[in-house]
């Protein structure tokens, strides 16, 4: 697997500032190219223990528990914001509160449906033209695809979305984990890690 760098590390965690179009887990076609692989690679002998994942194509923050302790004590305890370029125009920030779930046929697409699980996205726009508004995101909720599927549902696709946009297939979705927050799970201070959306 190609080194991807390191954005923080103490006793109990890593993470990681993963590259677009890296998966975090190995899976068809994907064995030896992952955070996985990268991980057992750095800690021969740990189990990969990620305490969220990121889809393949998002690039940004993906932190690592190396202990089950550790591990138990961050899940859904991270607070992440994510950068995001969506098609069209946002100047006013909002929050789409919309249920999500597997859409009819398919393996892989979700979609907005009243039998969904709740889903909660809030949002803010940094920077606009006419075509494109660069948007800053925080989540309540961690429903599958839920960012490229809220904002598809707003009619404003990220932009590069192929399962969920009009993207040529092959492109990627400009989406990007830039800051977590965290409270240390021994100190029980909180710890924050920045990084910057990839050029």
């Amino acid at each position: 697997a190609q080194p991807v760098p390191v954005a923080g590390e103490t006793a109990h965690y890593v993470v990681y500032d993963k590259p677009p179009g890296m998966p975090v887990h190995p899976s068809q076609g994907h064995h030896q190219d992952t955070l996985a692989n990268v991980f057992a690679a750095g800690y021969p002998g740990l189990p990969f223990r990620p305490v969220y994942r990121l889809d393949r194509d998002t690039s940004g923050l993906c932190l690592a528990a190396k202990s089950a302790y550790c591990a138990a004590f961050l899940q859904g305890k991270i607070q992440k914001r994510y950068l995001a370029l969506v098609c069209g125009r946002l100047t006013q920030g909002g929050t789409i509160t919309a249920p999500i779930g597997r859409e009819e046929g398919s393996v892989i697409r979700r979609c907005v449906r009243p039998d969904g699980k709740p889903a909660v996205t809030h949002y803010t726009p940094l920077s606009w033209n006419e075509a494109y508004t660069l948007v800053s995101l925080t989540l309540e909720t961690g429903r599958t695809h839920q960012i490229r599927v809220h904002f598809a549902h707003l009619g404003t696709p990220l932009v590069g979305d192929s399962l969920y946009g009009t993207a040529p297939i092959g492109t990627r979705h400009l989406l990007h984990c830039k800051t977590i927050r965290l409270m240390h799970p021994v100190r029980e201070e909180p710890v924050a890690f920045d990084c910057p959306f990839p050029s």
